[in-house]
């Protein structure tokens, strides 16, 4: 598969005109994560908060980009951290409810998704596709569940096949869903470079997920040198804050547009239940008008 390999030399310099931005993968349910949720709407609505002032009141303010819009460069701020009263892009927040929209709106789910949509956020609905193997009449139903229930702007693709035989299930798929959305966004993980003919599967492709350890060593193939930026996401754990600005480096240098980071242990997909313990680091490092 040389489609997963890159031959030794420089990387590629990033072209793209948009800074790095933060995906949300999946945040646990709104009542056994209720600081997780409030901090995404915080973040979407361009809000800092001075966490040592009394009542937690918000110290400053950013106006957002429409949905879908890159941010501006902003003056100011130290090299490779955001301007003060300035944060990064939220490009989409995954809703799962229970590996998927569950059986009935639920009532904390309702409320969560609505706020982060008011305030500009793709919500993408979770449906796991098991490599390719689930039914797509299942994932149909499910879809239509997310966009009845949740108003969703599109989904997360769990669980998508990499080799090329499973190119022309992803395409359909993919055609249903635009179909049912008008054009929704769709984000597919495959937590690896697939083969490169899945990029007309989905509007971003999750290219990297996986521990620091393995991040820390990746090239990215040469295919993705032929998009811009933000048709890829990585999604990284177990990565210490020392070393946050080293693996935003990496993420320009194989042009990646989507970035979570967390020092959280995976454990079976839970690493992104939970706010990383270097939530507030994270977010100061990336900023509008950092990214190469």
């Amino acid at each position: 598969m040389s489609y997963l390999t890159t031959p030794a030399g420089p990387a590629p310099a990033a072209t793209g005109t948009g800074p790095l931005g933060i995906g949300a993968p999946g945040f646990a349910h709104p009542l056994l994560a209720p600081t997780e949720w409030a901090e995404l709407l915080r973040l979407a609505r361009g809000l800092t908060q001075d966490r040592g002032a009394a009542g937690g009141a918000p110290r400053g303010a950013a106006g957002r980009a429409p949905r879908g819009a890159a941010g501006a460069p902003v003056a100011g701020g130290t090299a490779g951290e955001s301007p003060p009263g300035v944060l990064p892009p939220l490009h989409w927040a995954v809703l799962n409810v229970a590996r998927g929209p569950g059986s009935r709106p639920d009532p904390y789910c309702l409320p969560a998704a609505a706020q982060l949509r008011d305030a500009g956020v793709r919500l993408l609905g979770h449906l796991d596709v098991r490599h390719g193997s689930r039914p797509l009449g299942e994932l149909t139903d499910d879809a239509r569940r997310f966009l009845e229930w949740y108003k969703a702007d599109g989904f997360w693709l769990d669980r998508c096949p990499t080799d090329r035989t499973g190119v022309s299930g992803m395409r359909r798929l993919s055609e249903v869903l635009r179909a049912l959305t008008d054009g929704g966004y769709l984000v597919g993980d495959h937590g690896v470079p697939p083969h490169p003919d899945y990029v007309t599967t989905a509007d971003q492709l999750v290219t990297f997920r996986g521990p620091w350890s393995a991040y820390r060593r990746s090239r990215a193939p040469e295919w993705t040198a032929g998009h811009p930026p933000e048709r890829f996401c990585h999604l990284v754990h177990g990565l210490p804050r020392a070393h946050l600005e080293e693996a935003l480096d990496i993420a320009r240098e194989q042009r990646a547009g989507t970035v979570c980071f967390t020092d959280r242990t995976d454990r079976e997909g839970d690493a992104w239940e939970s706010l990383p313990g270097h939530w507030d680091a994270f977010v100061s490092h990336i900023g509008p008008g950092v990214s190469e």
